[in-house]
C-alpha cells in the first residue's frame, strides 16, 4: 500500500465515495481500497476535513513520485523478551489507573502473572460511591474521583490525544488494546481521540477481565502502607498496615494524588524531587457559543468543538487551557476531608451543552518552597481555602464578576457534578494567579470571542504530580526492584502517556526477567 497525506474533503460531503473520487483524481489510478491513518479539521479558512490515508492501487511505483505519497511504512510495536533472571515471586502492580492496567495487560499476556492491588473499589462499586458523594457530599477518602479502578482518568473525558512522539509505536499499541477492549476504532485515526467517561468504564472492565483471563489477579480496597527493604533491595510490601506480600518487584502506578504513599516512599529512602505544576480554575461556556466562535457557519455540522489556548504573562508565567472537556461537566474531585478539588469530564457523546476546561497558571518552587512536600502543602492549602470558602461546595463566579471582585447573583449557565456555591474567587486564588488569568483573558478573547463570558469554578489543583520519583536508565528507583511509572511518578500527563510509560517499564522489566510459565 501507499500513504498519501493532505487529502482535503468538504465537511458537508464527507463520505467514502467522495474520498475515493478525490484519491483517484490525485493519483490518477483506480483505488482498490483505503484505510484512514489520520483525520483532522482545518478550520483556518474554508473548513475542511484533512486525511492521511493508506491506499491500495495496482501501480504503486508510478505514484510514489508524487511529493505527498510514500510507501506505507511498517509501524509495529515490538517487545524483546530477552530476560534471563529467575523470578522468585510474581511482580506486584500498585494502582489500577492507566499505568497499572496496561502493565497488568502486558505482563499477564507474556506470562508474568502479576498481582494488581488497588486502594479503592472496583469500578462498578466506585461509580456508585462517587455518584453518592456528588449527591450528599459525604467523601470516601479511599474510593473517589482520584482513587479506584481506572484511576482519575475514569472520571474525565477519556481524552487520548498527546504531543509525545511515537517512534517506538507504543501509542499505537495502547490504542490497539483500547479497541480490543471495546473502544471505537475511530481513536486509531482521530486527531483528538477520546473515549468518554461512560464508554471508558466499560473498556476498563473488559481490560480487567482480559488480565484475569491471562493470569493476572486483582485485589481491591488494598492499600500499600509499607515496604520491606534489605540491602537496598525490595523484599516485600505491607498492605493495609498488617498483611505482608512477598515480592522482589513492584511497579508504582500510584497516581498524582497519593500524598500519603509519597510519605511512605520518602521514609523508606526512595530518591524523589519536587517538580513544577500548575493551578487555577475551570472555566465553563455554552458549547454552542464555542462552536460558533471556532466553526462559524459549520458550528452545527462538526460536533462539539475543543480548544487549546496558551499565553505568557509579562512576568514570565504560563497561562493555558488544559484538559478541555467539550459538552461536559465540572466535577467535585476531592480526595481528602476538609479539602476541595475539581476536575472536568465528558461522556462519549459530549452532549451536556456546556464546555469546560482548566484555566491554569504555572507555579514553581519559587512560589511554594524547595522542600520535597512544599508543593503538596501548597495544593492542600488552596484546597482547604476552597472547601471553607464554598462551605464544602464547589466555589464559582462569572468571569465578569471575578474581574469586578463581587459574588455572582445568578448564573446564566453552570453544569456541575456536586453542588456549587457563589463566592468571590479572588479570596481563594493567590493574587499572582488571579492577575495572570486576568492578563491572559484579552488574548484568549481574540481567539475565542465569547471566552470572557465564562463561569469560573475552583479549585483546579491536581493538574499533575508535584513530585517525581527518580528512576535510572533501567527504570528502577535507587531501591532495586521498585519501578516508578506514570503520572504519579512524574513521567506522564494523562491516560495515553501513562499507558505508554507502562509499556516502557514493561520493556525494561522483560529485558531483565524471564516469565513464570
Amino acid at each position: 500500500m501507499i500513504r498519501i497525506s493532505n487529502i482535503k474533503i468538504d465537511v458537508l460531503n464527507d463520505n467514502k465515495d467522495t474520498i475515493i473520487k478525490k484519491l483517484e483524481k490525485e493519483l490518477k489510478e483506480k483505488v482498490i481500497d483505503y484505510k484512514i491513518v489520520k483525520k483532522s479539521i482545518d478550520a483556518r479558512k474554508d473548513i475542511k476535513y484533512v486525511y492521511t490515508l493508506d491506499v491500495s492501487i495496482k501501480n504503486e511505483e508510478k505514484v510514489l513520485r508524487n511529493k505527498n505519497v510514500i510507501k506505507t511504512p511498517i509501524e509495529e510495536y515490538k517487545l524483546d523478551l530477552t530476560g534471563t533472571n529467575e523470578l522468585k515471586h510474581r511482580p506486584v502492580i500498585i494502582g489500577t489507573g492507566p499505568s497499572g492496567l496496561f502493565l497488568g495487560y502486558m505482563l499477564s499476556k507474556y506470562g508474568y502473572k502479576p498481582l494488581l492491588i488497588e486502594r479503592g473499589e472496583k469500578i462498578e462499586d466506585r461509580v456508585k460511591t462517587v455518584e453518592k458523594f456528588w449527591e450528599d457530599n459525604n467523601l470516601n477518602t479511599e474510593s473517589n474521583v482520584q482513587f479506584g479502578e481506572g484511576g482519575a482518568g475514569t472520571f474525565s473525558d477519556g481524552k487520548l490525544n498527546t504531543l509525545v512522539k511515537d517512534k517506538f509505536f507504543r501509542m499505537k499499541k495502547v490504542f490497539e488494546i483500547f479497541v480490543e477492549c471495546g473502544a471505537l476504532e475511530e481513536i486509531m485515526y482521530s486527531y483528538k481521540p477520546h473515549i468518554g467517561t461512560d464508554k471508558l468504564r466499560e473498556v476498563v472492565i473488559n481490560l480487567r477481565n482480559k488480565i484475569i483471563d491471562m493470569g493476572g489477579e486483582f485485589r481491591y480496597n488494598t492499600k500499600l502502607t509499607d515496604l520491606i527493604i534489605k540491602d537496598n533491595k525490595l523484599e516485600g510490601i505491607i498492605v493495609n498496615d498488617k498483611e505482608e506480600i512477598k515480592t522482589n518487584n513492584i511497579f508504582l502506578g500510584i497516581g498524582h494524588s497519593a500524598r500519603d504513599t509519597y510519605k511512605v516512599l520518602q521514609e523508606k529512602g526512595l530518591d524523589m524531587k519536587s517538580k513544577p505544576f500548575a493551578v487555577g480554575v475551570r472555566i465553563e461556556h455554552k458549547q454552542e457559543d464555542i462552536n460558533k466562535c471556532l466553526y462559524k457557519e459549520y458550528y452545527d455540522k462538526l460536533g462539539p468543538a475543543s480548544y487549546k489556548l496558551t499565553y505568557n504573562t509579562s512576568d514570565g508565567r504560563g497561562v493555558y487551557s488544559f484538559c478541555m472537556c467539550p459538552g461536559g461537566y465540572v466535577v467535585n474531585a476531592s480526595s481528602e476531608k476538609g479539602r476541595l478539588a475539581i476536575n472536568g469530564m465528558s461522556n462519549y457523546l459530549r452532549d451536556s451543552g456546556i464546555a469546560n476546561s482548566a484555566l491554569v497558571v504555572s507555579v514553581t518552587p519559587n512560589d511554594y518552597g524547595d522542600d520535597l512536600f512544599d508543593g503538596v502543602k501548597f495544593q492542600r492549602d488552596l484546597e482547604e481555602k476552597a472547601y471553607k470558602l464554598g462551605n464544602g461546595l464547589i466555589p464559582c463566579q462569572s468571569y465578569i464578576d471575578f474581574v469586578n471582585k463581587k459574588e455572582t447573583k445568578s448564573f446564566k449557565f453552570i453544569n456541575t457534578k456536586g453542588n456549587y456555591k457563589s463566592v468571590d474567587l479572588n479570596k481563594l486564588l493567590p493574587e499572582y494567579i488571579s492577575k495572570s488569568i486576568k492578563e491572559a483573558m484579552p488574548n484568549f478573547k481574540k481567539q475565542i470571542n465569547c471566552f470572557d463570558e465564562g463561569v469560573l469554578l475552583g479549585i483546579e489543583s491536581r493538574t499533575s504530580s508535584p513530585i517525581t520519583i527518580l528512576r535510572d536508565e533501567n527504570g528502577e528507583s535507587n531501591i532495586k526492584g521498585i519501578y516508578p511509572v506514570g503520572e504519579g511518578a512524574g513521567y506522564s500527563g494523562g491516560i495515553t502517556t501513562s499507558a505508554m510509560d507502562a509499556l516502557k517499564q514493561v520493556e525494561n522489566f522483560v529485558k531483565k526477567y524471564k516469565n513464570m510459565l
